[in-house]
């Protein structure tokens, strides 16, 4: 094994250092250090920077895993191009789409436009819509098999939720490295390559597994169960130092928190069919609605379920979803009648077509859930054409729904539970009133929001809190824009009405309410006492709230005379 000491070559622009290192024949590590950064993507804390690692695998056939942040475009694609010619690149396999990984992609395909892009069907389909221009792809699923030559043959692991849908895992069984991307990392930058020092990163590990991958601890633990029989000599993390020298015991600490948190978190346990219509898709994203309310999500697809798989599953969630199988499916149509076999009285259902040709009729299944006691979470969804954004936020919302169906018993034992003085105390503290409309794309929504305040003068910036569960808050992201409406204390409870009561998932937050279009695209509410234009710049996460913090571009004052409404409550624990 070449040491990284001898072998080892670097490129520094202040504080951010690109490293590549031989971890096994054929095999490089590029490695992009960020020394200096405090926050990541999800806003948690970074005491010891972070590192974004991609991998060149060069047998007869050359493969590149992930990228690496955009902030790192000139020093990557430099080192990257003094390995490799790019246009000698055969495949880039994509772990998973999140910006830190695929940040550069449109880069590499600019470079190697005959290049191939290995994913899972939904990092494809995330991916078309991230770059905006043709390539080339080949759609991999777990236990599926690519030849690179010379000994170098990759297989793909699924691993859906780790942290994002898409992910999947890749193993080498010439080097017997396992390709994690964010599953086993950490945020720790040295210029260690491994992990020599259990103890000196232990705490690190820790943490990263809590913020990211303990909030789908089912799904580590069904990750773990799909590569324990596979011989890994190199964990290839794309955070942190690669795991070698004690790689039972991290894995095994994933194991062991894993079962700790499954045993206690309520689950929703989501059935699609995999290669059909829009199934896997609508799946996913019906599934990172349920994930924002807290709930657990296992996807499992009917196609190849198996039955025992099934009825325990099943018997374990507290809610179901059902993307609807094709008829023909004689394996899928086992998996339902062993659904309506093991469900019972108070879990909650949710169907929706998969939008194929011959999609299992929504209704009967419905009938037949509701005579044996299931309460509806949400109207079925029908999908009749290929999914649009606005598709998409509806099977989101739905999803959210039934996540806040399941917590309903939690949040009002929550609301129950807290009344000292330190909770009345803080209920004194006295707000505004306002609405916060938004629109991206073909979708917008709006909230009711009383936690606001101006956070600064130069630029002027406001603070929002925003509860996670919110329908609003994927529009709420940094580079986001959004109207702040201010209301009137004579003329806000029929908005507040309005605003405050429960929309169906996908319904029209605006409808029957007078509205105008600001410049950045979102609507002004006739009525408002006053509005601004407004530009997310940056998120931190405040537990179950993101604290939103925005510049403001303009606004205008429709009543000088006009008082803005105020809001009084009597304890700190609810709105």
């Amino acid at each position: 094994m070449v040491t990284l000491t001898e072998h080892a070559q670097a490129i520094n622009v202040g504080r951010l250092t690109v490293q590549t290192v031989e971890i096994a024949p054929e095999t490089t590590a590029i490695r992009c250090l960020d020394w200096d950064r405090e926050r990541f993507d999800i806003e948690f804390g970074l005491r010891n920077g972070t590192t974004y690692n991609s991998f060149l695998i060069q047998g007869e056939k050359i493969a590149l895993v992930d990228t690496s942040h955009r902030k790192f475009e000139e020093l990557y694609l430099e080192i990257a191009a003094g390995l490799v010619d790019p246009h000698k690149i055969d495949y880039l396999i994509i772990s998973h789409t999140e910006p830190d990984h695929s940040g550069l992609v449109k880069d590499i395909l600019l470079l190697a436009p005959s290049i191939t892009v290995v994913g899972a069907k939904v990092a494809i389909q995330f991916l078309e819509n991230m770059v905006h221009q043709p390539f080339k792809s080949l759609l991999v699923k777990s236990g599926e098999r690519l030849d690179l030559g010379n000994g170098h043959e990759l297989e793909f692991i699924s691993a859906p939720n780790l942290h994002w849908p898409d992910t999947i895992l890749t193993y080498d069984r010439k080097t017997g490295i396992l390709y994690t991307c964010d599953v086993f990392g950490m945020h720790y930058c040295d210029d260690h390559t491994y992990d020599e020092n259990f103890y000196a990163i232990e705490e690190d590990f820790q943490y990263y597994y809590d913020c990211l991958m303990g909030p789908n601890a089912r799904s580590v633990l069904a990750a773990l169960k799909r590569i324990e029989n596979l011989e890994i000599n190199t964990v290839a993390t794309g955070h942190g130092p690669l795991l070698q020298h004690h790689i039972s015991e991290w894995l095994g600490k994933y194991q062991t928190w894993s079962l700790e948190q499954a045993k206690t978190e309520t689950l929703v346990a989501l059935f699609y069919a995999g290669d059909y219509g829009y199934s896997e898709h609508l799946a996913y994203t019906l599934g990172h609605g349920c994930t924002k309310t807290g709930v657990a999500v296992e996807l499992i697809d009917l196609n190849s379920a198996e039955p025992q798989e099934v009825r325990e599953l099943v018997a374990q969630a507290s809610g179901i979803v059902i993307a609807m199988p094709p008829q023909s499916s004689a394996t899928a149509q086992a998996a339902l009648s062993t659904i309506l076999v093991a469900v019972h009285q108070k879990q909650a259902i949710g169907l929706l077509e998969s939008g194929g040709t011959e999609d299992e009729p929504v209704y009967p299944l419905r009938n037949k859930f509701q005579e044996l006691g299931l309460v509806e979470a949400f109207p079925p969804i029908l999908i009749k054409e290929a999914p649009t954004q606005i598709t998409e936020q509806l099977c989101e919302e739905a999803g959210t729904d039934i996540g806040q169906w399941l917590t309903r018993d939690r949040t009002i034992k929550q609301i129950k539970s807290i009344n000292t003085d330190l909770e009345k105390a803080l209920g004194r503290i006295s707000t505004g009133l306002y609405i916060i409309t938004a629109k991206k794309g073909e979708i917008q929504s709006a909230m009711f929001a009383s936690w606001l305040t101006q956070a600064s003068l130069n630029p002027l910036g406001i603070a929002i809190a925003v509860s996670k569960e919110r329908a609003i808050e994927s529009l709420m992201h940094v580079g986001d824009r959004f109207v702040l409406n201010v209301l009137a204390e004579d003329n806000y409870q029929g908005l507040m009405k309005h605003f405050l009561k429960r929309f169906a998932p996908g319904a029209d937050r605006f409808a029957g309410v007078k509205t105008y279009p600001a410049t950045n695209g979102s609507p002004i509410l006739v009525e408002a006492l006053a509005y601004m234009e407004c530009e997310i710049t940056s998120r931190m996460d405040c537990g179950d709230h993101w604290v939103i913090y925005s510049t403001v571009q303009t606004g205008r004052v429709a009543n000088v005379n006009a008082l803005t409404a105020v809001h009084h409550r009597k304890v700190g624990n609810h709105y």
